[in-house]
């Protein structure tokens, strides 16, 4: 029987099947950040248990660091404590942790990939919805809730429903301008914000295979906000190149070998079939309240557009999206804070100045990028152009760190959500490439970056 790349993963992580229940899973590899893991602990520690394999188990903190000079001081009490609770559960629990100032800290999808700890054929889970990131690599990678990081602490394994199978075909060729951000945006726009729910997404085509890892990641990343359980990617030689010399990584030869085999069969049979034309889009911007309200730069705001939106964000049916003006523009996050995301973001800024009155936060996935960018001297580029240069972190992606956009600002974001309050109370937030969020920056408005 042939089969996809999903099944194969599913099927020899399966530990026990029964009709009328969830199958049993084993899981690989479970990543650990500050905010959903107390609970988990603090259930381990209630009932006597210890965790079940602690070398599955990394953990590290992102969610709620200051991404300011100095970051080791953590004002607000929450946060401090959802810190500090961490690291004693992790050392308690004897649970690796990259800490601030370890020089592998940052946010933790973008920290699996760099260490080599995510891997074709693996099974992934960790307490946060954009762990889809690591099916770019060919895993199988899902959010899971507070409970489910406690059952498989304790056992390894998680009860899960097998979800359906999904084929998204990107097909054409990207123009000057276009990132994998838009792409994805593009795809989202077409099939709307529950267009996968109850399916992995298997990405394909000729422009998957033209991507970079990074870019890669950008799109699996974004699965969850199509409502898919998960994104995946066959691995290929770009896969593999950059998992080549990563710590986690251990006899490559050999990995590679058994790599090879988790990609999905020629006429393998899928529930649903979506193919996206990507030959004539431009680049995408977010209008509303949800991914899936995004246009190309160049269009106006659709007619038929949700009232409760247009409120909220104070723009118009048949409005053009270019022009309008921002305050805030952030440039990281789990989506696009790598560094060919800053590289990009850096060639807008070189030699120009952020338009007065805007405030831009570029911020470092993780410790590794951070050194990378000064060593390349991107930081020099953001600060001379008048950009603040931060501390890695997850920053203004979610507001819960004291980065946040004021009530009623607009802000120019590279983030994965723009929902409602996301990017703190009455924010207003405008999802695009780093590219484009560079270029608004500069002009103090959304603007093509295909004019710059």
């Amino acid at each position: 029987m042939k089969k996809t790349i999903f099944e194969k993963i599913w099927e020899k992580h399966l530990i026990e099947k029964r009709n009328g229940y969830p199958d049993v899973l084993a899981i690989d590899l479970q990543l650990i950040h500050e905010v959903t893991s107390p609970q988990a602990f603090e259930e381990l520690r209630s009932r006597g248990l210890d965790l079940y394999d602690r070398g599955r188990c990394v953990a590290t903190v992102d969610h709620n660091v200051p991404t300011g000079l100095d970051r080791k001081i953590i004002t607000d009490p929450i946060s401090r404590n959802q810190v500090e609770t961490l690291r004693k559960n992790c050392e308690e629990f004897g649970v690796k942790i990259f800490d601030m100032d370890s020089r592998k800290q940052g946010i933790v999808h973008v920290i699996g990939p760099e260490l080599g700890l995510t891997q074709p054929g693996m099974t992934i889970v960790c307490g946060d919805s954009h762990t889809s990131t690591h099916g770019a690599f060919g895993a199988l990678a899902f959010g899971v809730g507070t409970t489910e990081v406690g059952h498989v602490m304790a056992t390894g394994a998680l009860l899960q429903g097998k979800p359906k199978k999904m084929k998204v075909e990107f097909k054409g060729k990207r123009s000057l301008g276009i990132s994998a951000k838009d792409i994805v945006l593009k795809m989202i726009s077409e099939i709307g914000v529950s267009g996968g729910t109850g399916y992995v997404i298997e990405y394909c085509g000729e422009v998957i295979a033209d991507l970079s890892m990074e870019e890669r990641m950008t799109i699996c990343n974004m699965s969850i906000e199509c409502g898919s359980r998960a994104g995946i990617m066959a691995p290929d030689e770009v896969t593999y190149e950059y998992l080549k010399g990563r710590s986690g990584v251990e006899d490559f030869d050999e990995a590679v070998k058994s790599w090879k085999g988790f990609v999905s069969d020629p006429g393998c049979e899928y529930d649903k079939e979506v193919v996206v034309n990507i030959s004539e889009m431009g680049p995408m911007v977010t209008w509303g309240i949800n991914p899936g309200e995004a246009i190309d730069v160049v269009e106006v705001i659709p007619e038929d557009s949700e009232e409760r939106a247009l409120e909220y964000v104070g723009l118009e049916r048949g409005q053009r999206i270019e022009g309008v003006g921002i305050d805030y523009v952030f440039i990281g996050s789990c989506t696009n804070g790598r560094i060919s995301d800053l590289r990009e973001a850096a060639k807008i800024f070189r030699d120009r100045k952020v338009a007065d009155g805007v405030r831009v936060f570029v911020v470092p996935g993780s410790e590794r990028v951070q050194e990378m960018a000064i060593t390349e001297g991107l930081d020099q580029v953001f600060i001379d152009a008048g950009c603040e240069f931060r501390n890695p972190g997850c920053s203004m992606c979610l507001a819960m760190n004291g980065d946040s956009v004021p009530d009623g600002k607009r802000c120019a974001s590279t983030s994965n959500r723009n929902f409602m309050g996301r990017q703190g109370k009455g924010s207003i937030t405008h999802l695009m490439s780093p590219a484009m969020a560079a270029a608004a920056a500069i002009e103090g408005k959304i603007i093509d970056v295909r004019k710059i």
